[in-house]
């Protein structure tokens, strides 16, 4: 599968970008891959119909693991940014080109 058809460069970009392990997340960041994983989520995109329910079951662990995250921190994320950037991957799992 030609996996650069699957998304406009900007949001593959975008993504890479939020998901790199030296990128320093801010707030905006996690609502943007928050809005991105909910768009493909109600577009029931191929690459989530084809995981098993465990597996789905794990992407919706993590996102709203982030989401509470995000509802309960008052600042930065700085503190907890490979915790919440893993949290993010495993949530976007099966969204994201191949690693």
């Amino acid at each position: 599968m030609n996996h650069t058809v699957a998304y406009p460069n900007h949001t593959k970009s975008r993504l890479d970008q939020i998901l790199h392990p030296n990128y320093p997340l801010c707030k905006d960041d996690v609502i943007w891959i928050l809005e991105f994983i909910k768009k493909k989520v109600a577009e029931e995109d191929p690459g989530l119909q084809g995981l098993a329910q465990p597996r789905l079951m794990k992407n919706f662990r993590y996102f709203a693991e982030v989401a509470m995250m995000l509802l309960h921190k008052r600042s930065g994320f700085d503190q907890e940014a490979s915790r919440l950037k893993m949290w993010l991957q495993e949530a976007a799992y099966g969204l994201q080109e191949d690693r």
